[in-house]
């Protein structure tokens, strides 16, 4: 197949712990059939920090926990033609939204300020820090998405699904072994 006529598809991740790449990682032998099929763009494969004008498929992982990940995810869906939001955290918040029933200044004076054994107790106060919003939110709450992968992390079967169905033009079956949540 040629290069022209692979599927170009992206990944990003967001306030989340990286399992779901992890997960896709974990087709193993499966992504020499995979390669085949798609070109990779933006991913931890090829190391590119933005995406090209458009990629075919885009993939998200991980909650929207500050504003670097409100513009990366608003840049991200504007180059994607399609759209998924994969595992918990992209979909609901997942772990990272437990924070989401305390304050904010709760939060951070509990990691900065009275947490036990601190060399030097104070909340960060670095610009290179993004700020962070009052709340970690599901993608969905900021950009359209277009399916959903659901798991946490979802197996790697569950991503070849998603990609061949998406390949083929037709909508992924996803059974309830590959909508697992371990």
């Amino acid at each position: 197949m040629s290069v022209e006529a692979r599927i170009k598809l992206a990944t990003c991740s967001l306030a989340g712990c990286f399992g779901c790449h992890m997960s896709l990682l974990d087709v193993d032998e499966g992504l020499l059939a995979l390669i085949e099929r798609i070109a990779f763009d933006r991913s931890p494969l090829t190391d590119r920090k933005h995406c090209a004008p458009q990629v075919d498929l885009g993939l998200v992982e991980g909650g929207v926990g500050n504003l670097e990940n409100v513009e990366v995810l608003r840049e991200f869906r504007r180059c994607c033609r399609c759209l998924v939001a994969v595992g918990s955290c992209a979909i609901t918040g997942g772990v990272p939204a437990v924070r989401n029933r305390y304050s904010l200044k709760e939060c951070l004076d509990e990691a900065y300020v009275d947490a036990i054994g601190l060399y030097q107790p104070g909340i960060p106060n670095d610009p290179e820090l993004p700020l962070l919003l009052n709340t970690v939110r599901p993608i969905h709450e900021l950009v359209k998405v277009d399916h959903v992968l659901p798991g946490c992390p979802p197996p790697a079967e569950a991503f070849r699904e998603l990609i061949c169905a998406l390949f083929e033009g037709r909508e992924p079956a996803l059974s309830c072994e590959l909508r697992r949540f371990d």
